[in-house]
């Protein structure tokens, strides 16, 4: 039985996520805990945008800026390491949604 369409594109970008945050571990900077929440994989499987957070928040910026840096190493490690023909492009930004969650989270504790 063929997959579908979308339980494809599910099954990769949840083994690209799996991959990242290996990937991460390995390589972070001792600075900060990079932690990949989710990833968002284009329809054609050319584009994926993998979602992060960071502990703690003042060195968000500086943990993207690294994980941007690594883009390229990243890309080889997952085209290692997964069966597709063509390897996504990867983008990487923080994941506000459960930034907010987090918040909201915290804002009800202390209500």
């Amino acid at each position: 039985m063929k997959d579908s369409p979308n339980s494809r594109k599910e099954k990769v970008a949840n083994l690209i996520k799996e991959l990242s945050a290996i990937f991460l571990e390995r390589e972070k900077n001792k600075i900060s805990l990079i932690t990949v929440t989710s990833c968002n994989v284009s329809p054609d499987l050319k584009y994926a945008t993998i979602f992060i957070t960071v502990i703690p928040d003042e060195k968000e910026s500086d943990a993207l800026n690294f994980a941007k840096r690594k883009r390229g190493e990243l890309r080889t490690y997952i085209k290692k390491n997964i069966q597709i023909k063509n390897t996504p492009l990867i983008d990487i930004q923080i994941d506000k949604g459960e930034k907010n969650r987090q918040k909201i989270d915290e804002l009800l504790q202390n209500g």
